[in-house]
């Protein structure tokens, strides 16, 4: 399993979406327990990269 980024260190949303989507894949689709939990870190992860490119994309944009 990949390790956690340091904090403050923020990965490619890509990256992160297709952790998740290998996750799934390993459970069958269900989530439970850890996997579980490693889901829920993940997403908030992903959220945190998508809101990080895009202000990125803004900056670029300004």
């Amino acid at each position: 399993m990949p390790t956690n980024p340091s904090p403050g260190s923020v990965r490619p949303s890509a990256v992160v979406n297709e952790e998740i989507r290998a996750l799934i894949r390993s459970c069958g689709g269900w989530l439970y327990g850890d996997a579980r939990t490693r889901y829920e870190r993940l997403v908030e992860e992903w959220t945190l990269a998508v809101a990080a490119e895009r202000r990125i994309d803004v900056v670029k944009a300004a």
